[in-house]
């Protein structure tokens, strides 16, 4: 059942209404326990603000977005233990970092930690190859990372979402998509018949209302659930 409709405009990113529609359905009292979304939905922010809300967000953690493990080869930051008492890090080779600090992401404003490796240490090491470019100032090898709370809450996701036990809880999205797709199939909902936000809105409201009914009536007349559709290309290859 749809128990929330948020209409934006098209430039608003699926990040940026996570909150505002968890703000709605805690003052409907309607928050769930375990809220399951896409990884369009989460960020390490939303993982520990559902956390202090009380309420468990049940999706995709971001990837780590460093060169070594975009390329799947070398050192990434998960390879670096972070000593946050000591304002430090130690990479793969026992070396401690020289230099930390805080700064705001130049994209979005988020607060970051940077910390770095002196170069007489990155130099000289027998896995330089696997870390980092040959330092050519002071500097070595550097990683940046979130603050405290928001990087644990984020690694936290990272180490289960591999797991058989979380693939098989997070498969209840498939009826997620599964309603989005109805929907779509239903309501036409990827295009508006209006030209103003509050219009559309309410054509989103009917369309949710639509939906519900539709799905409360083959609930209650036993309507079996719709397979898995087959597109027309690999309908072809299964013919093949």
């Amino acid at each position: 059942m749809i128990t929330q409709v948020a209409t934006t405009d098209a430039v608003v990113a699926d990040t940026e209404m996570t909150e505002p529609v968890h703000q709605t359905l805690t003052e409907r009292d309607l928050l769930p326990d375990v809220h399951v979304v896409d990884a369009g939905y989460t960020t390490a922010a939303l993982f520990l603000a559902a956390t202090e809300q009380g309420m468990e967000l049940l999706g995709p953690a971001p990837h780590d977005s460093s060169l070594q493990s975009r390329q799947n080869q070398g050192f990434s930051r998960a390879d670096f233990t972070i000593d946050w008492e000591d304002e430090s890090a130690v990479c793969p080779s026992g070396h401690r970092s020289f230099e930390w600090w805080e700064q705001k992401h130049h994209r979005n404003g988020t607060p970051v930690l940077k910390v770095f490796f002196s170069a007489e240490h990155c130099r000289p090491c027998p896995k330089q190859a696997l870390c980092t470019k040959p330092p050519s100032g002071r500097r070595g090898r550097g990683i940046t990372f979130l603050p405290r709370e928001r990087h644990e809450a984020l690694e936290a996701v990272r180490r289960v979402q591999d797991t058989a036990e979380w693939k098989a809880r997070y498969a209840i999205r498939a009826g997620v998509e599964g309603t989005i797709s109805q929907a779509v199939r239903v309501t036409a909902l990827r295009r508006t018949r209006y030209r103003d936000m509050p219009t559309t809105r309410l054509g989103h409201v009917f369309a949710a209302t639509a939906l519900n009914l539709i799905r409360i009536d083959r609930w209650l007349a036993g309507t079996p659930l719709g397979g898995t559709r087959t597109s027309r290309l690999e309908a072809l290859m299964l013919a093949a």
